[in-house]
């Protein structure tokens, strides 16, 4: 089969994966709907109790948890080019700590859930911009000097979570716990994160030659004609803006941007042209699996989903490793 027919085709079973799992999770649940009515409530058929679980509680979720699932992912495999580092995932710039400070403080004065989302945002631009401006200093940036700054910011900012927890009164702890180890039950309406995830794939597609050839090597795709200053740029910036709409979606996500490229590249290869939508349909089904588990294992207790990616993902990679090192 040719290469571009292979591509289409792994594509195609990436999007049945992707609808099945919202399927899934549209049917699972304390009131446990058969595909039939799960499809009648989705459609307005049905304006029974169905209906308003379907459409006003359970398909938001699902689509926010998809959004947020294809960003990370989409993040992880553009700072894995970026730094041309295989560990490099969406918080290692310390981004997400960045969204943690910020949130945290919202939720330590009371404040609402969308004025949380909010400084959650403006936390993690604070961090994005504060590791760009440190690691940039009177010239330009190298990958060495961008990740060393990335891991200080995150330590001092992993450092004001742990003070803003040791001051929060303990009625507000265990949802201050939730949000940092991720849930997406207080998740805004999805259309915000659909949009950013749309967007920011779009943005990076027509790159992915040149991404190929920076995965090579800066030099090698600098010698090829590859602006290589101005595309690391914009890696950087879109990498982190899908980064940021996660984290103020969902909060801290653990394994899904660092798994997910990689189980991508093992069984589809390093062609970026395949492996960024490819990873985007893969993270946003990952983790609309493992919140519908979330909220249906112990039932009706919610379990962090964070926790429940890793159960999911960390076997599903030593599987691929073992069966094609990398």
């Amino acid at each position: 089969m040719p290469a571009r027919r292979r591509a289409l085709f792994a594509l195609l079973c990436l999007v049945l994966l992707a609808l099945a799992s919202l399927g899934a999770a549209l049917m699972a649940g304390s009131l446990a709907l058969g595909p039939g009515e799960a499809l009648s409530a989705l459609l307005g058929h049905d304006d029974s109790l169905a209906g308003e679980v379907v459409r006003g509680l359970r398909l938001p979720r699902a689509l926010a948890g998809f959004a947020c699932g294809g960003l990370l992912a989409l993040a992880g495999a553009l700072m894995q080019v970026l730094l041309r580092n295989p560990l490099a995932d969406p918080y290692i710039l310390g981004i997400s700590g960045g969204a943690g400070v910020g949130a945290l403080l919202a939720m330590l004065l009371g404040a609402s859930a969308l004025l949380t989302s909010g400084t959650a945002f403006c936390g993690a631009f604070l961090a994005m911009m504060l590791v760009f401006g440190l690691a940039r200093g009177a010239g330009s940036w190298t990958q060495p000097r961008l990740l060393l700054t990335g891991i200080i910011v995150a330590a001092g900012c992993g450092a004001a979570i742990t003070l803003i927890l040791a001051l929060a009164p303990e009625r507000q702890l265990p949802g201050m716990l939730f949000w940092l180890m991720g849930d997406l039950s207080q998740a805004l309406p999805p259309a915000p994160d659909l949009i950013a995830l749309v967007v920011v794939l779009a943005a990076t597609l027509p790159f992915a030659r040149e991404l190929n050839l920076m995965a090579g090597g800066m030099e090698t795709a600098q010698a090829l004609g590859v602006a290589v200053g101005s595309l690391r740029l914009a890696i950087y910036f879109l990498a982190s803006l899908a980064t940021a709409v996660a984290v103020t979606c969902a909060g801290s996500i653990g394994f899904v941007g660092l798994l997910v490229p990689h189980l991508t590249r093992l069984a589809l290869g390093n062609d970026q042209r395949l492996l960024l939508p490819a990873a985007t349909l893969v993270g946003g089904s990952l983790l609309v699996c493992a919140d519908t588990l979330a909220r249906t294992v112990a039932a009706p207790q919610q379990l962090p989903v964070g926790v429940l990616t890793a159960l999911l993902g960390v076997p599903l990679f030593l599987f691929l490793l073992h069966r094609r090192p990398a």
